[in-house]
């Protein structure tokens, strides 16, 4: 939901009729630029303008690469007029809309838009030479975005199609049952949500070095986020660096079979007193913060120490990020949490039960295709009602 793609309108995709079923194929596109992107700089990012939003701009943002794009590659922007999230420009091939359209949630993730006027900072922007033609318009989470254009995998040409939703936001909404649920998810990075009271209104000055970020979700409230970038990335870099330490000894292992070795050997490891900042990705309000090992002694340097310390440490650092007895006093009572990392990595589990106050589920099933679902469903049923 950060990351930007750039198309020009009218020529965005070719509808083709071969096939089992009518299919578009993209034609004036541009690669995607995800929110992994790290062309920013910390340098370059304070020398752009200030926002005017609680939220502060990082690197991956759709905002913080086109002025990038703009500074060292402006000729690429001249080929596309309008720009927005790959979801985005889903909606808006699917429906033939003239201009993309964005909600409020996806936005807010691209920087330089205030959720309280839902608005775009065009003056701002305007003012730095930002091209402002690019920005998409902003709709309303859970409306409609427009009618598809052309029949599409058995789903009958004039279906309504709701405008792109934050795939956090949708993630959450398909598991949080209650308000006092916290949503955690341990994939490639981490996301630790807790829905804020009704009312609640975030400082509108941002703040870079912040390490929760409160994001629009549904009927004008926000959900407080700590977004991690190292999580099972962090892992799959470790397995990585073992692979490649054994072939450099003269030996063939597959990463699967390190993997599984290693997660053996730290559940029988049940405790550790070396300990891991697993920062390799650094964080994007620390975005200078690498990793680090400390209290290394002789005796925590087998696998099972390492990798038992490598999973804690990912938990603690969320932790840092987001004190969860500052979840207890926003009314948290259980977490919900899911993921890749930790459906197939029991060490995980146990750590995040340590370091959790209060109890946590395993196994929901966190889907941001289902929570959008929802969200339309939830939609036409409270309209029926009306």
């Amino acid at each position: 939901m950060h990351g930007v793609l750039f198309w020009k309108t009218g020529q965005g995709c070719e509808w083709t009729e071969g096939g089992a079923a009518p299919a578009f194929k993209p034609r004036a596109v541009s690669h995607l630029v995800t929110w992994q992107d790290g062309r920013c700089s910390s340098g370059f990012l304070t020398s752009l303008p200030q926002p005017e939003s609680h939220l502060s701009v990082a690197t991956g943002f759709g905002c913080a690469t086109i002025f990038w794009l703009l500074k060292n590659s402006p000729e690429f922007l001249t080929s596309y007029d309008a720009a927005g999230t790959i979801h985005d420009y889903v909606v808006a091939m699917l429906c033939g809309l003239p201009r993309p359209l964005m909600s409020d949630q996806n936005a807010a993730s691209w920087g330089y838009f205030n959720t309280q006027s839902q608005s775009w900072n065009l003056e701002i922007l305007t003012a730095s030479g930002f091209p402002i033609h690019l920005l998409p318009d902003i709709a309303e989470p859970a409306s409609v975005a427009g009618r598809t254009a052309h029949a599409w995998f058995e789903i009958p040409k004039g279906t309504p199609v709701g405008v792109a939703l934050g795939d956090l936001q949708a993630s959450v909404y398909s598991c949080m049952a209650q308000r006092t649920d916290a949503v955690l998810n341990i994939s490639t990075s981490v996301q630790l949500a807790a829905s804020m009271p009704s009312g609640f209104q975030p400082v509108q000055s941002p703040d870079p070095a912040a390490p929760v970020a409160y994001f629009p979700y549904f009927d004008r409230t926000y959900l407080a986020v700590a977004a991690s970038l190292n999580g099972g990335n962090v892992l799959a870099t470790f397995v990585q660096m073992l692979v490649q330490w054994m072939a450099d000894l003269g030996l063939e292992v597959e990463e699967s079979t390190v993997y599984s070795r290693m997660i053996q050997a730290a559940a029988e490891q049940k405790d550790t007193c070396l300990t891991i900042t697993p920062t390799v990705l650094g964080e994007r309000h620390l975005p200078d913060q690498l990793a680090s090992v400390t209290r290394i002694s002789s005796s925590d340097l087998s696998l099972g120490h390492v990798t038992r310390a490598l999973c804690r440490g990912i938990v603690q650092n969320l932790h840092s990020m987001l004190p969860f007895q500052q979840l207890r006093e926003w009314g948290v009572e259980r977490v919900v949490s899911s993921g890749s990392a930790l459906s197939r990595n029991k060490v995980l589990k146990q750590e995040v039960q340590r370091a959790f106050p209060f109890p946590v589920s395993f196994g929901q099933d966190v889907d941001a295709a289902v929570g959008a679902a929802l969200v339309m469903l939830q939609r036409n049923l409270n309209q029926e009602e009306s």
